[in-house]
């Protein structure tokens, strides 16, 4: 599996990193900007920004962040500074701080909670 990674504009004309389906990281991954992962990743995710964990994402290790939005599958603990959004098809296994939590119908969390 080669590693596919690429940067991109966003809406708002800031970069962010995109890791594609198919995509394997093992290690930390350190953002400065908004990252969003379709792949899986096993290891740390630090992000000043935003993490998007796409449909179809992996990952297993920590995530510390401003935001978050969790599409996939994450299991390992979240560090969230402002807001976590579990989406309707994502599964998490782990704990949570947080300043605040959204969680859509049919999205599955296994484990505990803590607001700041």
């Amino acid at each position: 599996m080669g590693f596919m990674s690429k940067s991109t504009n966003s809406s708002s004309g800031i970069a962010h990193n995109a890791l594609t389906v198919g995509t394997l990281v093992k290690g930390s991954i350190q953002a400065e900007e908004d990252i969003r992962i379709d792949g899986r990743v096993e290891g740390l995710i630090e992000c000043s920004g935003r993490v998007v964990v796409g449909p179809q994402a992996e990952i297993v290790g920590d995530i510390f962040c401003i935001n978050a939005d969790i599409v996939g599958t994450v299991k390992g603990n979240l560090t969230i500074q402002e807001t976590l959004t579990l989406k309707a098809t994502a599964v998490f296994t782990g704990d949570v701080t947080t300043g605040q939590l959204e969680i859509e119908p049919g999205a599955i969390f296994n484990g505990t909670c803590k607001m700041q």
